[in-house]
């Protein structure tokens, strides 16, 4: 089974039907692999898993500069706000260059991806040098930041990002695991894991009107949800 790429504009109908109050954009084209895991599972629960796993060494995902600007001024008008996924430097760079064409204004937010083939990997210093080049882009005070980690990466390393000060994410969609060969039961169960690794470093988890105000979001009564 070989993939193709979808229209940007299938792409963002939901968005268009729905005007959420933030939804993800990554700020780039590349490729992204999970080829390498085909050969570790055994059980598939559908028939097309198998094929399209094996078959990611040769997929892009594609965002040219014209799909991203198509969705800055397709969903702009709507007061939806872009999670802006951040593989590689490169995608600092790209971020850059909309906000100097007026298409994105502060605060906005970017989610730093590791461990992900074809980005960048999981590793301290990668880490600290993208934050660094966000910081001489952007300025300081114009961005919230956020970090993901793959698979074996996520608990470790967003742990360390939180120490440097940034926010952090979880879930079944970057790894099925809350320890070393135990899956996770659910979304929920990996919250409470980072939930508890943070409050012992005097972190609290912000409450939905904080992380609106933060995030400068429109609020829930203004989309079609």
């Amino acid at each position: 089974m070989r993939h193709l790429p979808m229209p940007v504009q299938e792409r963002i109908a939901a968005a268009l039907r729905f005007q959420p109050e933030i939804c993800s954009l990554n700020m780039g084209s590349m490729n992204f692999a999970l080829f390498p895991v085909a050969g570790k599972i055994t059980e598939w629960k559908y028939p097309w898993e198998k094929d399209y796993i094996a078959n990611s060494d040769d997929y892009v995902f594609r965002n040219s500069f014209r799909d991203i600007a198509y969705m800055f001024e397709t969903l702009g008008g709507m007061g939806t706000k872009y999670e802006h996924e951040c593989y590689d430097l490169s995608h600092l760079y790209t971020l850059a260059h909309f906000i100097d064409r007026g298409l994105i204004k502060p605060p906005f937010f970017v989610q730093m991806v590791f461990g992900i083939l074809g980005g960048v990997g999981a590793h301290l210093e990668n880490l600290v040098f993208m934050k660094e080049t966000a910081d001489r882009l952007f300025g300081k005070e114009s961005y919230k930041w956020s970090v993901l980690a793959a698979g074996r990466h996520q608990m470790p390393f967003i742990t360390q990002a939180a120490l440097l000060g940034g926010h952090v994410r979880v879930g079944l969609e970057d790894s099925l695991y809350i320890g070393r060969g135990e899956l996770a039961a659910s979304n929920a169960q990996q919250v409470e894991k980072i939930k508890r690794i943070l409050a012992e470093l005097g972190h609290e988890p912000a409450t939905p009107a904080e992380a609106r105000e933060m995030l400068g979001l429109k609020g829930a009564d203004r989309t079609l949800i």
